[in-house]
């Protein structure tokens, strides 16, 4: 299948929107650990090493330190009790089954792994209408295209460039192009489709994996996708206004393409945009990427999740579903 452009047919949304948000849902975790269901298709997942706390003893601490870390930086954080059964190893990246919009669009999405699917939960959805104050005018329900075997995983599979309009997705088994499709025309999105696959030529799972949209600035790990796409997707970043940040195989392997920019305020700084990353991605970064990174954002911020990168394959950004309030 060739890669192309897609451009949705529906108008303009009534409203800007914004690029990035400072309210946020992030799921507890209660059964963390490896999922066999999605190892096929994540090789950045990592099997268990023989460790003095368990797997979910160490993700909870993580969680626990990243969810502190974002509210001492002002970031709204609604975060929600995972139900500890059934078991549900991924349940701490919510990002890749709902995703909340400025025009109270709320999305679910189809999910490939069966037992992924259980993370969809009412509850969740409820917690983040009555704690953040999002108001849900339309739903956008997906589901229906797992029994045909087509997936689209959330924010893990689309980046989007919301000022602009613009979805951007690498095919991969949790990518099909005809969802993305569906998806753009009804939100009102054009669409960039690309392929990015890594040393091994294995399709890279989420876009997300390798590419980050910020207000200012996009990183991309275009090593892993061919000259054309590479050139297509970096001409749409640059014509949008993006000084377009490459990375390299090295650093998308430690997660330093799973970044997310939110927005906070501050009495000395007003407004200002946070890029926040894992320890484990600032220090994969070359010193001429973190330095431009720094003067493409107002702050970084750098925090530890090892066990939930090594066996999760995930790193903060999957754990970030963001939630975008109308003005």
């Amino acid at each position: 299948m060739s890669s192309a452009s897609v451009t949705a047919a529906t108008g303009p949304p009534k409203k800007l929107p914004h690029q990035c948000t400072g309210a946020v849902l992030m799921v507890r975790p209660a059964a963390f650990n490896y999922n066999p269901q999605t190892a096929a298709t994540n090789k950045m997942q990592r099997t268990a090493v023989q460790a003095a706390a368990s797997p979910q003893a160490q993700a909870l601490s993580e969680f626990e330190q990243f969810t502190q870390a974002l509210r001492s930086e002002g970031i709204e954080v609604c975060a929600v009790e995972d139900s500890p059964d059934p078991p549900k190893p991924d349940a701490i990246f919510p990002n890749n089954w709902v995703s909340f919009h400025q025009d109270g669009t709320l999305v679910l999405y189809p999910m490939q792994a069966e037992n992924r699917r259980l993370e969809r939960r009412q509850e969740i959805l409820a917690a983040v209408e009555a704690q953040l104050g999002f108001k849900v005018t339309r739903l956008l329900d997906l589901r229906p295209h797992e029994q045909a075997g087509r997936f689209l995983e959330g924010t893990g599979s689309l980046v989007l460039d919301r000022r602009n309009r613009i979805a951007y997705a690498s095919l991969s088994p949790r990518t099909h192009p005809a969802v993305v499709e569906e998806w753009a025309r009804e939100l009102g999105y054009e669409v960039v489709l690309f392929e990015a696959c890594d040393r091994q030529g294995v399709p890279y799972y989420h876009t997300n994996v390798l590419m980050c949209v910020g207000a200012r600035i996009a990183v991309l790990g275009s090593c892993a996708m061919s000259a054309e796409d590479r050139a297509r997707v970096i001409e749409k970043l640059e014509i949008t206004g993006h000084d377009v940040i490459e990375i390299q195989y090295d650093e998308i392997e430690q997660f330093a393409g799973n970044m997310l920019e939110l927005a906070s305020w501050d009495e000395a700084l007003g407004d200002y945009r946070l890029l926040v990353m894992s320890e484990t991605a600032r220090r994969a970064l070359r010193p001429e990427v973190y330095t431009r990174l720094s003067a493409g954002t107002d702050y970084i911020l750098a925090v530890p999740v090892p066990t939930i990168e090594r066996l999760g394959g995930g790193s903060v950004r999957c754990m970030i579903a963001e939630v975008f309030l109308s003005p």
